[in-house]
């Protein structure tokens, strides 16, 4: 039956590949140029490596062996044979960067670290840094995956470094944070487009550590489209292709064998997106290894290359696969010893042990086993001639000579002289005139990046007009960056309708330091889907500040469309809930949100943000031209009041009848435009306040803002917002108040479509919603 079937259909076919501008390379034999002693170089060094990675397991019992040793000879050759850097300098910005997108193989990435720093301190420490915190040392190892607040002695005493379980920029040569379904790989290729637009044909090469498990996030592929588009080919991608998950031991597909998890295998993967492919059939091969890295670093088409190297993870760890994922050998055990074995040799059976049931005697083990790698160290022939490579890489970038190209951007230049105070002419607005929230934002972004020479990177998701954040390049050459044909470009094509990926590409942008990325589409999809990209920024710059003294790098997510504005589209896009997402949700003074609701509010407070220095900015802008408003002349505060965050927006000329807290466009314009004619006609004069930022609130101190909003307003105020309920509580804190809040859910249902209009007649929020509301609310209040 079933081979009549397929008679019917017709012949199987196979298709191939159209036409691609990258090249596969198959490694078949390892060149014969390369000096025995390199490769017997390479191996010790990764055979101290694997020591430490199953020495730092054991006495913390956490983290991941099996991928850390796994992809040991590949960042091992990388380090010491293809790296341009300066140990002595981790915050140089000429330098190639190594980032671990796998995050999960940070045991691997600090036992790397510390063994080179180590190596240099014994046989060159005239190349480390002198600060401490710019180091990563054998010390610093006590502190994996420990609190800062760690009470253990000897991390006390030697000052050790709290090295988190996924990477951050706490640690020295980390640029990113990294480890979240993904991320990394995004923002390690915003890093790559902002060195190579900063420095032009020069730019430093982005190595990426990642493996085939963390491919298969969708922002992954959308991060690799970009990069095969974009030709950013100054990245190179090295995957530990080892098969084990968490959970699958086949997690591809490889040869006819399908996988657990996709049916590609990444070397398809990466050819799809038109990446170059360099295949490795044993990444345990030095030669292969080598041979490699080298061909990749001669591909000269303009496009990014992967080097696919097939591995087995857990390698000559014990414990192979899956299980040494996040497992290994359990503390002080003879698999632990016999792991060891290799590098002590019969000393395995001496070497210091503990149980784990005191700290202060695990560690002192701890200790005391390092010091036996140290002891090796000291009389290893490996020593000097891996110290001679990190002098050699820190010669091959200074031979470079790499300054910033003729042009390059001026991201700096956007805080000097920002006065949220004075709207720059070419941004002033007549009132009696009209534009949409979203057009101002786009030129007031536009006027940011003219001022700083083209320091605004930015992306929609399919969505540059639409949003108008296409105005934000303006000035600038039309259509999409490409490294090769189109540099000067600020508009990135971050695969199409791609939220997730864009947002993680735009955090790479900032991340690297001379731009700041901007990412556009709706709120109700950008801002769940760019959370985690957007909070993982913000754990980076938080951490940079152990190394790193300068201010944090922000990036704008804009969440265009908002609110019920865009009720034509349906509720599953005029959504009320994306700004709870972000607000108030950050770490204080890492994140600030926008709500304006008049046009004229626009670059006051994009101003104030900027000045603010935050690392998340996002503002929240509807889609339809509104109308410039004669605010002096309607007895309403002036818009540059908005920078305050809460702002009196009217005050009762007499007796007030009560205090109405406004939150979203929508809302303010049907007050201002509907309500207030109502509530004037039935005599009743009320202090209106608007809320357009928490965050920037919070940055009053203490006396101004109870000045601005005091306690007693919030306990005897009700709300109306275009948001959710939760967004008000903390502007509306009587219980009457709070039952009598207006907002888009009080009627227990999502809204349906139409014209905004409509669905704010719906919601209750239109003028003569809110006035019934408001007379509901005052007779309650009067009931009491």
């Amino acid at each position: 039956m079933k081979d009549n079937a397929a008679a019917d259909m017709g012949a199987a076919t196979t298709r191939g590949f159209g036409p691609r501008r990258a090249v596969w390379i198959d490694v078949a034999a390892a060149e014969d140029d390369f000096e025995p002693s390199t490769i017997e170089t390479i191996e010790r060094f990764d055979l101290v490596y694997r020591s430490l990675v199953s020495i730092m397991f054991n006495f913390t019992q956490s983290g991941h062996p099996g991928g850390s040793v796994s992809s040991g000879r590949i960042v091992s050759s990388v380090l010491l044979e293809g790296l341009d850097y300066d140990i002595g300098d981790p915050n140089r910005p000429d330098a190639d960067i190594v980032s671990y997108a796998a995050g999960h193989k940070a045991l691997g990435l600090y036992a790397m670290l510390g063994l080179r720093d180590e190596i240099c301190r014994i046989a060159a420490p005239e190349l480390l840094p002198g600060a401490d915190n710019l180091r990563l040392r054998f010390e610093d190892m006590l502190g994996f995956r420990r609190n800062p607040t760690q009470p253990t002695p000897l991390f006390g005493k030697f000052g050790s470094k709290a090295l988190d379980g996924h990477p951050t920029p706490a640690t020295p040569f980390v640029k990113l944070a990294t480890g979240p379904s993904g991320v990394g790989v995004a923002s390690s290729m915003g890093l790559a487009v902002a060195a190579a637009d900063y420095y032009g044909t020069d730019a430093p090469r982005i190595h990426i550590v990642e493996g085939e498990g963390g491919l298969t996030p969708g922002r992954v592929v959308e991060a690799l489209a970009f990069a095969g588009t974009a030709g950013l080919s100054n990245v190179v991608m090295h995957l530990d292709w080892n098969q084990a998950s968490i959970d699958s031991d086949t997690v591809t597909r490889e040869g006819d064998h399908p996988g657990d998890y996709v049916q590609w295998d990444p070397m398809e993967l990466f050819y799809l997106h038109d990446w170059n492919v360099v295949a490795v059939p044993d990444g345990f091969d030095v030669g292969l290894v080598l041979t490699a890295q080298r061909r990749a670093q001669q591909i000269d088409n303009g496009q990014p290359t992967a080097i696919v190297y097939r591995t087995t993870k857990g390698w000559r760890y014990g414990i192979e696969g899956k299980k040494s994922h996040g497992g290994g050998h359990k503390m002080g055990s003879a698999a632990y010893l016999d792991s060891l074995a290799p590098l002590f040799g019969d000393d395995v059976t001496g070497l210091p042990s503990a149980d784990g049931t005191d700290p202060i005697a695990t560690e002192a083990a701890y200790w005391a086993t390092l010091e036996r790698v140290r002891a090796v160290l000291a009389s290893d022939p490996m020593t000097p001639a891996v110290a001679g490579r990190v002098r050699a890489a820190s010669d091959r970038l200074a031979s470079w000579r790499r300054i910033p190209r003729v042009g390059a951007p001026d991201v700096e230049a956007i805080y000097r002289g920002l006065d949220p105070t004075t709207t720059p002419e070419g941004l002033q607005l007549e009132p009696g005139g009209a534009t949409a929230l979203r057009q101002q934002l786009g030129r007031v972004l536009g006027h940011l990046n003219a001022a700083s020479g083209g320091a605004l990177l930015i992306a929609a998701a399919d969505l540059l007009g639409s949003t108008a954040i296409s105005d934000a390049a303006a000035g600038f050459p039309a259509g999409f960056y490409h490294r090769r044909d189109n540099p000067l470009s600020r508009t990135l094509a971050v695969g199409g309708i791609c939220e997730d990926g864009l947002t993680g590409v735009m955090t790479g942008v900032s991340g690297y330091g001379r731009h700041v990325g901007a990412g556009a589409s709706y709120g109700a999809f950008i801002a769940p889907l760019g959370h985690i990209a957007a909070r993982v920024h913000a754990i980076s710059d938080q951490m940079r500040r152990q190394t790193d003294p300068s201010p944090p790098r922000p990036v704008v997510i804009v969440c265009g469309h908002a609110g019920l504005k865009t009720g034509e589209d349906g509720p599953t896009h005029a959504d009320p809930q994306a700004l709870q997402l972000m607000q108030e949700n950050f770490v204080p003074g890492s994140a600030v949100t926008l709500t304006p609701w008049e046009p004229q509010e626009l670059w006051p407070m994009v101003a104030a943000a900027f000045a603010a220095r935050p690392s998340v900015i996002v503002p929240f802008v509807t889609r339809p031209s509104e109308a410039i408003l004669d605010r002096a002349a309607l007895g309403l505060a002036p818009a540059a009041e908005s920078t305050r965050g809460v702002y009196r927006l009217k005050a009762a000329s007499g007796d007030s009848a009560g205090a109405v807290v406004l939150q979203g466009s929508e809302v303010t314009y049907a007050f201002v435009q509907e309500t207030m004619p109502l509530l004037e006609a039935a005599g009743i004069d009320l202090d209106v306040y608007v809320v357009t930022s928490p965050e920037l609130f919070d940055l009053l101190d203490p006396a101004e803002r109870e000045a601005t909003f005091p306690d007693s307003v919030a306990r005897n105020a009700m709300g109306i917002t275009g948001f959710t309920l939760p967004t008000m509580y903390r502007w509306v804190t009587g219980e009457v108040g709070r039952a009598h809040t207006l907002h888009p859910f009080r009627g227990g249902h999502y809204l349906g479509s139409g014209v905004g209009a409509m669905v704010i007649h719906e919601a209750g929020l239109d003028g003569p919603g809110q006035f019934a509301g408001i007379t509901r609310f005052i007779a309650a209040m009067d009931a009491r």
